[in-house]
C-alpha cells in the first residue's frame, strides 16, 4: 500500500482524527509527489442511474469505459443531483450550494448569470491554489449579454408565440462577461448550451464567429435520431450542424490535457451536452445498443469518457489525476416509451424522471477514481450529494476551505475506501426542482412535502408496468432501505416522524433561502 494510501486508511479507521492526520497526509503528499493532484469531472447530462450498465443488469446498453471507471475507482449507488433539472444542479456542483438558496428555474436562452457576485466556485478556489483551470462544454449558468435592443423576433412555439433575439438585436463586438472566465476559469470552448441560442462557438468570453442567421426551429436541416430537437429559436452561424458539437468539444477537452504540464496540477470540468435532447448519435455509433437512438447515444457518451481517460493515461497523468463521472439529473421523458419499447430503464429501479423529486430525478450515477488512493471496485451506499464534492476535493488536494465558501458542502473522504464503515457528515439531504414542492432525507427515511413527487406525467400503461399507485394523503413517507422504488408510502403510520421531517425542510430553508446580494 502506498504511504498516501496507508493515511487515507487510518482516516477511515480513525476518523476522529482527521484535523491532525490530513495535514501529515498532505505534507507527505507534497514531499513525494510534490505536486497536488489533478481533477477532471466529466458531467453528463440527463444520464439516468440505470443507464450505466454496471448499475443496470438489465441494461440494454452497453458501457465499457465507465465499467472501467467503476472497476477502477469508486461507485456510490446513493448519490444525487442537488436539482431535478440543469442549471441548478451545475450551480450547487461549482459552489458547494443549494441551488435554492439561488433560484430554481435553469438559465434560459441569453438569460443572465445564475450566480451572486458573491459565490465562491471550486475552480475559483483550485485556481487560486496553483492549479490550471478549464471548462470545456455545455456552460449553462449564464452570461450578461450585450443587447442593442429588445427581442425583434417572433415564432409560434408549443403553442403559444415566443419572442426572441435576432442577430442584430445583439452586439458580437464586445467581450462578453459573467461567464466561466468570471467564475475562475481559465479557458473556456464550447456551444454554451446545445438546445439554445446563439448557435455558434464561444472561446473564453467571445464569440469565434458572428451569427448572421436564424435558426428555424420548424427546419432545423437535420433530422434527429429519436424524438424531438428542442431547440430555442435565435441567431446562429452560418452552416451550423449540432451533430459536430459532442464530436468538436471531445478534441477540444483531450487537446487541453495534452497542453497541461506535470509541474502545475489542473482541473477541468467537462460538461457534456449529452445524452441530452437532441439525440443525435454520430452515425458510427449507430446500433451499438440495444435501446434505441438514445441508447446509442449513451455508448457515444461513453466513448467520450474512453477518450478522455486515454488522454489522461496517455500524457502520463493517470496516477496523479482524480477523475468524477456523475450527471445532473434523471433521464429526460423519452426514457417511458423507451422502457415499453426497449426494456431498458434509464431511471434503473427507481421511480421518477428528470424535473421529479421522485428518487429517478435525482438519483445519478457517480464514480471516482484515483489510483493508489481510492480503492478499485468500490461501492458505497452511503449518502452523497454533488454538493459535497467541493469539500471532499479540498479535502483530498490538501486546501482548506475559508469560513462561508461551499457552505451546504460535506466532505465525504472517509468514505473512499471499501471497507468503510463511518457514519456521515451529511445527516440530512434537501431534494427540491420546483419551488412549491420539497423533500428531504434522513437516514433511510424520504418524505415529500406533497401528495406526489412527479413533475414529468407519467403514462398510465407505464404506472401499470412498474406496479405504482396514487397516492392520496397530502404527504409521502418512504423507506428507501427496504422500498428503494417509492411504491409503499407510510405517511399516515408515522405522524410523528412525518412532523419532525416536514420541520427539516422548514429549518433548512431558513438557512438562508434565496440569498441575494445587496
Amino acid at each position: 500500500m502506498k504511504p498516501k494510501a496507508k493515511i487515507l486508511d487510518l482516516l477511515v479507521r480513525w476518523p476522529h482524527v482527521f484535523p491532525v492526520l490530513v495535514l501529515v497526509f498532505f505534507s507527505c503528499s507534497e514531499k513525494l509527489e510534490n505536486s497536488a493532484p489533478n481533477v477532471v469531472i466529466i458531467y453528463a447530462d440527463d444520464m439516468g442511474y440505470g443507464d450505466v450498465n454496471v448499475q443496470n443488469p438489465n441494461s440494454k446498453i452497453p458501457t465499457p469505459h465507465l465499467d472501467q471507471l467503476a472497476s477502477e475507482g469508486m461507485r456510490f449507488t446513493d448519490a444525487h443531483s442537488s436539482s431535478g433539472i440543469c442549471s441548478p444542479s451545475r450551480y450547487a456542483l461549482l459552489t458547494g450550494t443549494y441551488h435554492w438558496r439561488r433560484q430554481h428555474g435553469i438559465v434560459g436562452a441569453f438569460g443572465k448569470p445564475f450566480f451572486n457576485a458573491s459565490d465562491v466556485t471550486l475552480p475559483q478556489v483550485l485556481r487560486e491554489n496553483g492549479y490550471a483551470t478549464a471548462c470545456i462544454g455545455k456552460w449553462h449558468l449564464g452570461w450578461n449579454w450585450e443587447f442593442k435592443n429588445p427581442p425583434s423576433g417572433s415564432v409560434m412555439q408549443w403553442g403559444r408565440e415566443v419572442a426572441f433575439y435576432r442577430p442584430e438585436d445583439v452586439d458580437w463586438n464586445k467581450p462578453v462577461s459573467g461567464g466561466p472566465l468570471d467564475r475562475g476559469f481559465d479557458y473556456y470552448f464550447g456551444d454554451g448550451t446545445i438546445n439554445f441560442p446563439p448557435y455558434a462557438w464561444m472561446e473564453n468570453d467571445r464569440l469565434i464567429e458572428a451569427p448572421t442567421e436564424v435558426m428555424d426551429i420548424h427546419e432545423i436541416g437535420y433530422d434527429t435520431k429519436e424524438g424531438n430537437w428542442e431547440f430555442r429559436p435565435g441567431p446562429k452561424v452560418e452552416g451550423w450542424n449540432p451533430y459536430d458539437v459532442l464530436p468538436t468539444i471531445t478534441g477540444k477537452a483531450t487537446e487541453w490535457i495534452g497542453q497541461q504540464t506535470a509541474d502545475k496540477p489542473f482541473f477541468l470540468y467537462f460538461p457534456l451536452p449529452s445524452p441530452h435532447a437532441p439525440i443525435i448519435p454520430n452515425d458510427e455509433f449507430d446500433g451499438k445498443s440495444e435501446a434505441g437512438a438514445y441508447g446509442d447515444f449513451v455508448y457515444q457518451s461513453d466513448w467520450v469518457v474512453g477518450q478522455v481517460l486515454n488522454a489522461i493515461r496517455d500524457h502520463g497523468f493517470e496516477e496523479n489525476t482524480i477523475v468524477i463521472f456523475t450527471s445532473d439529473n434523471g433521464p429526460e421523458r423519452y426514457a417511458f416509451e423507451r422502457a415499453e419499447k426497449h426494456e431498458h430503464f434509464s431511471m434503473g429501479s427507481f421511480r421518477g424522471l428528470k424535473r421529479d423529486i421522485w428518487e429517478g430525478g435525482h438519483r445519478v450515477p457517480f464514480i471516482i477514481k484515483w489510483p493508489g488512493h481510492i480503492q478499485g471496485g468500490g461501492i458505497s451506499d452511503k449518502l452523497v450529494s454533488q454538493i459535497d464534492i467541493m469539500a471532499t476535493l479540498g479535502a483530498l488536494t490538501g486546501i482548506k476551505l475559508q469560513d462561508g465558501v461551499a457552505p451546504d458542502s460535506y466532505h465525504f473522504l472517509p468514505f473512499l475506501s471499501q471497507n468503510s464503515d463511518s457514519v456521515s457528515q451529511r445527516a440530512v439531504l434537501i431534494h427540491n426542482t420546483m419551488e412549491n414542492r420539497w423533500a428531504v432525507r434522513e437516514g433511510d427515511w424520504l418524505y415529500i412535502n406533497d401528495s406526489t413527487g412527479q413533475h414529468s406525467m407519467m403514462p398510465e400503461s407505464f404506472s401499470k408496468l412498474r406496479g405504482y399507485v396514487t397516492d392520496t394523503t397530502p404527504g409521502l413517507l418512504f423507506n428507501l432501505a427496504i422500498d428503494p422504488g417509492q411504491r409503499n408510502n407510510k405517511y399516515e403510520l408515522q405522524p410523528e416522524l412525518v412532523a419532525k421531517m416536514d420541520k427539516l425542510i422548514s429549518e433548512n430553508k431558513a438557512k438562508g433561502y434565496l440569498i441575494k446580494d445587496e
